[in-house]
């Protein structure tokens, strides 16, 4: 009940926020990549105004597309009214993805009194209401994870390894959670991924040829200023604002060495591997958005009545602009509150690993799956 008390109040705090004339923001990024790649410029350059520029005390950054290349031609439909209207119905569509990934979630986890407190909370997520706010992508393709999580849980391989192989071809940091069921023997659903994956990148190769690609690369390659923004959750994101960015990267490396070592030796099962990929996705990642903790929903809801689950619920609700507030501020105030987003994500890390160990599920070869840091 006390969480969704919470949820209740993040609830009346965003909607202002983000109803108000706000400007487009991400959405005006996506209209300019689309345009640019409709007059044959450069769909990753920066366009102002549409290509928003950030400033905060000790930050200043442009946000152009980062998406992948297959985005230049699916946000050319972004451009086809003003701005304001493609941007109220794009909030429409999110809304429903969203709804229906909640739905679905508690549809599989929950029920009576339970689902209603569930669904508040999940209607309150930081996440969300920034992904509205900024006009971002992410609901399609959350609706789009929960839907293969839920396709895996019931043995239906092939169909959820085409959603999982569009997930990755919009967001390729996600390509952490095929990898790990293909070292896991689980191949059915990692061949209808790759297929699926290797479609979706081949349209752009054709439309504007392998150059397309290379402008995308450079711009992911040179993006890793934007690590110490205060909603980036990942090692990467606490690692730049402890003044030690390379550790950010060996840290990414370490957990995604040894979930792989884990999925090869120990072949888990598709839900206990599909759990650790997702937070892997976003832990490991240089840039892991608050936005992207909205993959984590099937996560957080199969492992509800875990008791670990709860304190990251309720970071997880914390609005983004209390979080931006601690930019400014000193340096250990961004590293401890200013980073309550990724500091939870390692809780949840640590939480699964404890319930591996402590409740080992059986593998198809009827061996123990225990913790991959056993």
């Amino acid at each position: 009940m006390g969480l969704a008390v919470l949820g209740i109040w993040a609830i009346n705090f965003e909607y202002p926020r983000v109803v108000s004339e706000h400007g487009l923001w991400d959405f005006g990024a996506f209209i300019a990549s689309g345009r640019a790649a409709a007059s044959g410029l450069d769909p990753y350059g920066i366009y102002p105004p549409l290509t928003p520029h950030v400033v905060f005390p000790g930050f200043e950054a442009w946000n152009p597309n980062l998406n992948p290349p297959i985005s230049a031609i699916l946000f050319q439909l972004f451009d086809i009214a003003d701005h304001a209207t493609s941007l109220r119905v794009w909030w429409v569509i999110s809304l429903f993805c969203y709804l229906g990934a909640v739905l679905l979630l508690l549809r599989r986890y929950s029920g009576g009194l339970e689902a209603v407190l569930l669904g508040v909370w999940a209607f309150a997520l930081a996440g969300f209401w920034d992904t509205l706010y900024l006009g971002q992508i992410y609901t399609p393709l959350v609706l789009a994870t929960v839907a293969a999580w839920l396709l895996l849980d019931r043995g239906r391989y092939v169909q959820a390894g085409i959603l999982i192989g569009l997930l990755v071809s919009m967001k390729p940091n996600f390509l952490v959670w095929p990898v790990l069921l293909f070292l896991a023997a689980h191949w059915r659903p990692v061949v209808a991924a790759a297929v699926t994956a290797a479609v979706v990148a081949a349209v752009p190769l054709a439309v504007f040829g392998p150059q397309i690609y290379l402008d995308w690369l450079a711009l992911v390659a040179s993006d890793g200023e934007r690590a110490i923004f205060l909603t980036n959750a990942s090692f990467a994101g606490l690692a730049s604002r402890a003044g030690l960015p390379l550790l950010g990267t060996v840290l990414g490396a370490v957990l995604l060495l040894s979930l792989a070592a884990w999925s090869f030796w120990r072949r888990p099962q598709p839900m206990d591997v599909s759990s650790f990929a997702l937070l892997a996705a976003l832990l490991a990642s240089p840039l892991g958005w608050i936005h992207y903790t909205l993959f984590l929903l099937p996560v957080l809801f199969h492992h509800w009545r875990s008791p670990w689950t709860w304190p990251v619920a309720v970071a997880l609700t914390m609005p983004v602009p209390l979080v931006l507030a601690d930019f400014g501020k000193p340096a250990l105030t961004q590293l401890t509150t200013g980073s309550i987003y990724a500091w939870s994500l390692v809780l949840l890390l640590v939480g699964l690993m404890a319930q591996q160990r402590c409740n080992p599920t059986l593998n198809a070869a009827g061996r123990s799956s225990n913790s991959p840091f056993a």
